[in-house]
């Protein structure tokens, strides 16, 4: 009886709050697939990169910055903030970031310079609560190895996927997919913007029923 009573003691507790410090739709939605209740919440983080930063670097401070920002005002809410970078190495030149296009131009463009080249994507997490300062981070690094794209292909991509608010102007979990040759991952959840596999681990560990 009251093994039962313990079972039952533990469906009913209730779990902290869980605030995504993020108004990204894919992240959001990535987010519910965890069946948790949470809110989500505008960081407003400038996102420029520093002058001798790494990649790493910076899809790691951002996401530690975006977190911070809305626990600074939550301190009993557990706050996840998420950031990712996308790398080019194309063998001749050294690596460089790619943002979010912006523009169907941009996007063209880094689409251009992607052809037949890997792209490194690194999404970077921090979970942190303001009132005892906890933290946990981790950082997630998926490879994608693009196709040889003509200017044909990529313009009918671009017109009708429009991922201007994409890093590196992609997105796996639409049509850009037909754009790969090849997608290296331990999560395929991190190129859409949040590695749940990890997260969900994290959560669990902090006390969220998972699932």
């Amino acid at each position: 009886m009251s093994k039962s009573l313990g079972c039952k003691s533990l469906f009913f507790k209730s779990q902290p709050e869980l605030v995504l410090a993020s108004t990204s739709i894919y992240r959001r939605r990535l987010l519910e697939r965890l069946h948790l209740a949470f809110t989500t919440a505008a960081p407003d983080v400038d996102e420029t990169r520093g002058g001798a930063e790494t990649p790493h670097g910076l899809a790691t401070r951002l996401a530690r910055q975006k977190a911070a920002r809305i626990a600074a005002g939550r301190p009993q809410a557990w706050v996840i903030g998420s950031d990712q970078v996308a790398v080019l190495a194309n063998g001749t030149e050294p690596a460089r970031v790619l943002g979010k296009p912006g523009t169907a131009s941009r996007c063209a463009l880094q689409l251009q310079e992607c052809s037949g080249h890997t792209v490194a994507f690194l999404t970077a997490v921090a979970v942190l609560r303001a009132a005892d300062a906890a933290q946990f981070e981790f950082l997630d690094t998926t490879h994608v190895r693009f196709r040889s794209l003509d200017d044909g292909t990529i313009a009918r991509y671009v017109e009708r996927e429009s991922p201007l608010d994409c890093a590196g102007g992609f997105k796996s979990e639409g049509l850009g997919i037909a754009l790969c040759d090849a997608i290296d991952s331990a999560d395929p959840t991190a190129l859409i913007g949040l590695p749940l596999i990890r997260l969900a681990a994290v959560l669990r560990q902090i006390g969220f029923q998972v699932p």
